[in-house]
């Protein structure tokens, strides 16, 4: 189980050589990945026009997200726990003046205005963390986001396959992924938080279990707020293949 202080440690000492890069491999690169597997997921919630629009990153590594997210807003925040990662970012885009670069507790978001951001990404990080780490972003993204704000956070969903008797996973956790954290439990905390989770793809990730979710969530009285519409998705992993064919 990743705690806070064992993610801090991992990436603080990973080789980062190929800047994240070398995880987008299923895909044939991370071009691929961004504008094939993510961005069809995501474009619906970012405002039409830069002016005025406000993203912020949550665990952005080396920066593999960020080279897209910069050219869909006028602002945007990005916050890590580890200060390798926050630093390879500054010089990685230092010609862009619309950053602002935060370290944080690897829980928290105190940095960041009340009611200031319109979309809240996180992808192929918050995997790796356990379920006190996801309820508490979850607290702070209800406090920042705009009204009609909307999150989309990618995390584990392989709690859902601890052996309720024992309590323990029967299984072997190949991807890293928190233990304690399922998509019912995310979208409990949503709703804890104030939030309203409205969309959950489960889907697998480099192999046959269903151990990764893409939640959505939004504020409980946004334009975008409706019923949760969970789906499961086994063949997210054949997505990526397709892509690296047709690359």
């Amino acid at each position: 189980m990743p705690s806070v202080q064992e993610n801090l440690n991992t990436w603080s000492n990973y080789d980062w050589t190929q800047q994240g890069n070398e995880w987008s491999s299923p895909w044939g690169g991370t071009d691929n990945c961004f504008f094939g597997t993510i961005h069809p997921r995501i474009k619906t919630f970012i405002p039409e026009t830069k002016t005025g629009t406000t993203i912020l990153e949550i665990a952005p590594g080396f920066g593999r997200w960020t080279q897209y997210l910069k050219d869909y807003c006028q602002d945007l925040i990005i916050v890590d726990l580890t200060e390798k990662c926050i630093a390879a970012c500054q010089e990685r885009f230092a010609d862009c003046s619309h950053i602002t670069y935060h370290v944080n507790d690897g829980k928290s978001l105190t940095m960041i205005e009340d009611e200031s951001i319109d979309f809240i990404f996180s992808f192929d990080s918050l995997v790796h963390v356990e379920k006190d780490v996801i309820k508490s972003y979850l607290q702070q993204i209800a406090l920042k986001l705009k009204p009609n704000g909307v999150g989309f956070i990618h995390h584990s969903n392989l709690g859902n396959y601890l052996n309720p008797a024992t309590g323990k996973l029967e299984l072997e956790n190949i991807h890293w992924r928190a233990e304690s954290m399922t998509a019912k439990l995310f979208e409990q905390y949503s709703q804890e938080a104030g939030l309203q989770c409205f969309h959950q793809e489960i889907v697998n990730w480099c192999g046959d279990i269903l151990c990764d979710c893409f939640s959505l969530i939004t504020l409980k009285n946004s334009q975008w707020s409706q019923p949760n519409h969970v789906i499961e998705n086994p063949n997210f992993g054949a997505e990526a293949q397709r892509l690296r064919q047709v690359s």
